[in-house]
């Protein structure tokens, strides 16, 4: 399957301080996600939700994923193990950024 590139706006404070509410991302579609990853997830319990959060761990046939900011994070501790859609390569906007896991 090829990969799909495609820009993505960041909503919410879960990833902060890597990512803020506002930011532009470049995800990349058919990537195969590592620990430590930047990710965008769609949860088994709310199919309409995309997210972006970090690749913990594999979990079954999906991800366990967790925000960036602890205090403000819905992630795989509420809703379970997520289907990663793609990887996260950098951020676009405000300021051009690679991502790098931590």
């Amino acid at each position: 399957m090829p990969l799909r590139w495609r820009r993505v706006v960041v909503r919410g404070p879960s990833m902060s301080p890597a990512l803020r509410d506002g930011d532009v991302v470049l995800v990349t579609f058919g990537a195969r996600p590592r620990t430590g990853d930047v990710v965008l997830v769609r949860w088994p319990a709310r199919p309409g939700q995309l997210s972006i959060k970090r690749a913990d761990r594999p979990a079954g046939a999906g991800w366990h994923v967790t925000g960036d900011n602890p205090y403000g994070s819905t992630d795989s501790a509420q809703l379970g193990p997520a289907e990663v859609l793609g990887v996260v390569r950098v951020r676009l906007w405000p300021s051009p950024t690679r991502l790098r896991r931590p």
